[in-house]
């Protein structure tokens, strides 16, 4: 069983010149703190500024690519204007310029060199994270069928193994009452009559890079189809194998897809999604199995600002086809249980629900013979929950959920937001937000009639931490009457909690299933707080959130209040949550006495859709919210908390997270000590300007699209690349990316760390590229990889707050001191 989900970027012989421009030409010590082995100076990487190459925005009579939507109102840009783009010849779609691949190597040379003295730190860091992992483990069995299913991981591999058992009624008792008894051997079967249906340490044998798409057991039971990239370029592979014997029965090497797989009615049809040259999964095709016949396309998407996906519904009925822009949404259906097609159990006739309208955002769920449809219908900030009978374009049909006192159950309002919706046969489970944390509501008592539903019984699940985070598990089977959530807060490790569907409310019988282990891990010396920033424009309160060591704090209480490290992270786009969750990862940080800070800016979802769209949000033309509610966390940490100073404290982001780095740093220099910009999406108006390029026209309903009049300007006020501040003291600056990134491509971080070398000034930080040549956004898909990769991270933030000495170094300089 796999569920779906939607990504976005959330969510791109050697000519250089040795001149110098701002501090480009510098030379730059290998560190600044007194971890630095040696006064050995490097110089960074100088690539040539090529200051006739401009992108053209607007209206271009000559283009080779569409300019704006057929949809937009908007007015293009007439004349056309120029936007310079001096490095970007940096950009080689093919990843074959010989010149950008030796500039590419220059500036991992130049980042290995500068950051060499921290390999003590870098390996201590590692053996820390990996100390706190047990590396030998399991997932929480959960039922689906026949057979509980599960994955294992084992000390020294670096995936997981993903595994089954019968689902007996001892099996049954051991798992329902969380009574697994288990030895740590990873020869022992956590569950008796386990079998190994896949094991993607062999898949990964013989390649850097090893990501599986879906994994999804046929209705049989006794087929496997899954989708594999060994590139990191999000390019899939189908494999369909035998579960009893092991053989793949089917795989053609020239097919390729996006990573969305799904079984029809019965075992003889698989669905699955194939990309345009954009990387947008745009058809939807049919493989009939036991036949010669031809894959048959079912479903064909044309406007580039869709994307298609697809998944099962609950119940397993029906398969749903959603085709979606970020504002815009239309969902088709196929009844798999057709009796009209009862030899194959399959009928392809594809079902239109409800057309596209502009701006109406809808997703749907089946149960008890009505489409449950969650969606903003009518404008409503945040989404409602209504139904419809099952019939083909029934939008003329949908009502309003409702309470037994006749009120809309979720009515869209600003309060409570609604964001997913899981039926059970005698209940529905809703996912969403309210008060700024995530909630889960247990709905019962359901009655339908004359096409209106009103559920009589709402719970909400109640915990007593504050922030925490809590989602729904692996709930793969309809006819549940327990519910399955994980649960953790940032300084409480994940926990499986089983909760009885009809005593949602009864804490006595929760039964927690599962705890992730955290090796040597004490909660006690930790503590977490939520707070909330006055943002500058003097009503949005921003919510934040702390986690740190309890002696750490002491330092900074009293009237001679110290300022201690401090590390803010954000994102802030797609309507996308950071949740206040658990990373062991975190702990190095944390028990070198660095706070740990959640700034959930607004572009995010954490208040609800409204924290996201305009007028009060952060997208289109009131962007710049993001950022500037960042960089008000962190005046807030400085001057009000007084928590830390411009000297301890650092920044961080990934891709679009990224952005938000690259435009505060522009924004506010000053307030940073390092800033870490992961495969960062920093070159936004060549990019939105340029359909091309994976991702763009879908997006320009995220940030708007510069070829137009009405974006040009305003996107061009923040886009890092155009607003480095020249002279200005930067703080230091690692920036990554993968060379087979689809979503941010790698010359963006490339380019900005040129223009920031360009601009800054003499005093700023260093300013290193890490680029990995084997992978895409994702970075490395080896979890011992990944732990070393966020070691050399970690390692280069410590180390430009003066905290960059392994334990080991700092002893031994302690006792030179002390002699």
């Amino acid at each position: 069983a796999c569920g779906m989900a939607f990504t976005k970027r959330n969510g791109h012989s050697l000519r250089t010149s040795r001149a110098a421009s701002g501090s480009g030409g510098a030379d730059v010590s290998l560190g600044t703190s007194s971890s630095s082995t040696s006064n050995n100076l490097i110089t960074a990487p100088i690539p040539r500024r090529d200051e006739t190459l401009v992108t053209l925005a607007g209206k271009v009579l000559t283009t080779n690519f569409i300019r704006q939507s057929e949809e937009s109102e908007n007015a293009l840009l007439d004349p056309p204007r120029s936007v310079p783009n001096p490095y970007g010849w940096m950009r080689d779609d093919k990843r074959e310029n010989v010149e950008v691949l030796d500039h590419l190597k220059l500036e991992n040379e130049y980042t290995t060199r500068i950051t060499e003295h921290l390999s003590p730190l870098r390996e201590e860091l590692y053996e820390e994270m990996k100390g706190r992992m047990q590396e030998t483990d399991y997932t929480t069995p959960a039922p689906d069928g026949n057979y509980f299913y599960y994955s294992r991981t084992e000390e020294g591999k670096s995936y997981s193994i993903y595994c089954r058992a019968p689902r007996t009624p001892e099996n049954t008792d051991i798992v329902q009452n969380g009574k697994i008894d288990w030895d740590g051997k990873p020869e022992t079967p956590i569950l008796e009559g386990e079998v190994v249906y896949l094991d993607k340490n062999k898949l990964a044998e013989g390649h850097e890079y090893c990501s599986v798409g879906s994994i999804s057991v046929s209705p049989s039971e006794t087929k496997l189809a899954y989708s594999l990239d060994v590139i990191g370029g999000e390019t899939y592979k189908l494999f369909i194998k035998d579960i009893e014997s092991g053989e793949v029965t089917y795989h053609d090497e020239e097919l390729e897809i996006d990573s969305t797989v799904v079984w029809g009615g019965d075992d003889s049809t698989l669905f699955y999604l194939k990309m345009d040259d954009a990387h947008r999964p745009f058809q939807v095709y049919k493989r009939l199995l036991e036949t010669e016949s031809e894959d048959e396309m079912i479903f064909e998407e044309l406007d580039d600002l869709f994307w298609v996906g697809m998944g099962k519904s609950q119940d397993l009925k029906y398969l749903f086809i959603s085709t979606d822009s970020s504002e815009t949404s239309e969902v088709l259906y196929i009844d798999l249980k057709s009796p009209d097609d009862a030899e194959s159990g399959l009928t392809t006739t594809v079902n239109m629900i409800s057309k596209r309208r502009k701006k109406v955002l809808y997703e749907v769920e089946h149960r008890d013979g009505l489409f449950y449809i969650s969606t903003n219908l009518d404008g409503t900030p945040n989404m409602r929950l209504m139904t419809a009978p099952v019939q083909p374009n029934n939008e003329d049909l949908w009502q309003d959920v409702l309470t037994e006192t006749g009120d809309k159950l979720f009515d869209g309002g600003l309060t409570r937001a609604l964001s997913d919706i899981t039926p059970f046969r005698d209940h529905i489970v809703a996912s969403g937000r309210e008060g700024g944390l995530p909630r889960v509501w247990v709905l019962g008592d359901i009655a339908s009639k004359n096409n209106t539903t009103q559920v009589n019984s709402v719970v909400q699940l109640e915990f007593t931490e504050n922030p925490y985070d809590v989602g729904l598990g692996a709930n793969y089977e309809f006819n549940s009457d327990v519910l399955l959530v994980g649960y953790d807060s940032l300084v409480t490790p994940t926990s499986t909690i089983q909760i009885p569907l009809l005593e949602p409310q009864n804490i006595e019988k929760r039964k927690i299933l599962k705890k992730k282990n955290v090796l040597g891990y004490d909660p006690s010396l930790y503590q977490s707080e939520r707070t909330w920033v006055t943002s500058r424009d003097g009503k949005t309160e921003i919510p934040v959130s702390l986690v740190y060591r309890k002696d750490t704090l002491e330092k900074n209480e009293g009237n001679d209040k110290q300022p201690v490290p401090t590390h803010l992270y954000g994102y802030g786009s797609y309507g996308s949550n950071i949740e206040a969750d658990f990373r062991m990862t975190r702990l190095p940080l944390l028990d070198r006495g660095v706070v740990y800070v959640i700034a959930h800016v607004r572009g995010g979802g954490e208040m609800g859709r409204q924290w996201y769209e305009e007028p009060n949000g952060a997208k289109y033309l009131c962007k710049k919210n993001t950022f500037n509610d960042f960089v008000d966390v962190a005046s807030w940490l400085i001057n009000d908390r007084k928590i830390t100073s411009p000297e301890m404290l650092s920044c961080e982001g990934r891709s679009a997270g990224g952005l938000l780095i690259g435009a505060s740093i522009n924004q506010a220099p000053e307030l940073f000590k390092v800033a870490i910009l992961g495969v960062p999406f920093v070159d936004v108006i060549n990019t939105m300007i340029d359909s091309t390029i994976p991702l763009t026209a879908c997006e320009w309903e995220e940030w708007g699209n510069p070829n137009e009049e009405k974006f040009f300007d305003y996107i061009s006020s923040y886009s890092p690349m155009e607003n480095v501040k020249t002279g200005a003291k930067y703080p230091a600056c690692l920036l990554t990316g993968g060379l087979h990134d689809p979503r941010v491509q790698y010359w963006e971080p490339t380019k900005f760390a040129a223009a920031l070398r360009h601009g800054q000034n003499q005093e700023s930080g260093p300013v290193c590229l890490k680029l990995e040549m084997s992978a895409g956004h994702f970075s490395a898909s080896d979890r011992y990889k990944y732990l070393k990769e966020l070691a050399f991270d970690y390692a280069f933030l410590l180390d430009q707050l003066d905290l960059g000495f392994a334990k080991k170094q700092k002893k031994e300089f302690d006792d030179e001191e002390d002699a």
